[in-house]
C-alpha cells in the first residue's frame, strides 16, 4: 500500500474551513427554516423534491435514493409528515403493490411559503458573501467533486 500523501498547511486549512463552514451554514439555514416555517431540513428536502415531481408524485424508493436515505428511514419520516398533513401516499395505478408520494394542499402551501425565505437565508449567509467570480469558482469546484463521486458510485 502506498504511503499516504498528507495535507499541507493550505490544504488542511481549506479542508477544515470547508467542513466547519458546511456545518455552521447548515445549522444557521436550518435554524431559520425551523423558526420561520416549522420545517426541518429533511422536511424541506422532501417537500421541494415532491413539488418538482408535480402531479406524478414520486415512489418512496426513488426519493430515498435521491436523498441518499434508507427506505426505512424515509418511510418513518414520511409517516411523521403525513401526520402533520404535509404529504400523502396514494396507490400507484399501474402497480397495486406500490404507492406514490404526493404533496397535500397544506404541504404545497408550506413549500411555497418557505422557499422564498429559504433562498433569502442561503443568499444572506452564503451567496451574497461571495463575489461573482467566487460563485463561478465554487460552482466549478463543487461540480468537479460531484462528477468524481458519481463516477465512483457508477463503478461500485
Amino acid at each position: 500500500m502506498p504511503e499516504p500523501r498528507w495535507l499541507d498547511q493550505e490544504e488542511m486549512r481549506a479542508w477544515m474551513g470547508y467542513r466547519r463552514m458546511r456545518l455552521l451554514l447548515d445549522l444557521q439555514v436550518n435554524r431559520e427554516l425551523m423558526a420561520q416555517h416549522g420545517l426541518s431540513e429533511p422536511d424541506y428536502d422532501v417537500l421541494s423534491n415532491l413539488s418538482e415531481a408535480g402531479d406524478d408524485g414520486m415512489r418512496l424508493s426513488e426519493l430515498a435514493a435521491y436523498m441518499r436515505w434508507s427506505k426505512s428511514r424515509l418511510s418513518h419520516h414520511i409517516t411523521r409528515m403525513q401526520e402533520r398533513g404535509l404529504v400523502e401516499r396514494r396507490e400507484c395505478a399501474d402497480d397495486g403493490r406500490g404507492s406514490l408520494l404526493h404533496l397535500t394542499i397544506h404541504g404545497a402551501k408550506m413549500i411555497r411559503n418557505a422557499a422564498p425565505d429559504h433562498v433569502d437565508s442561503v443568499r444572506r449567509h452564503f451567496i451574497d458573501l461571495l463575489t461573482r467570480e467566487d460563485v463561478e469558482v465554487f460552482g466549478k469546484i463543487s461540480h468537479r467533486v460531484l462528477d468524481h463521486l458519481r463516477e465512483i458510485e457508477l463503478n461500485h
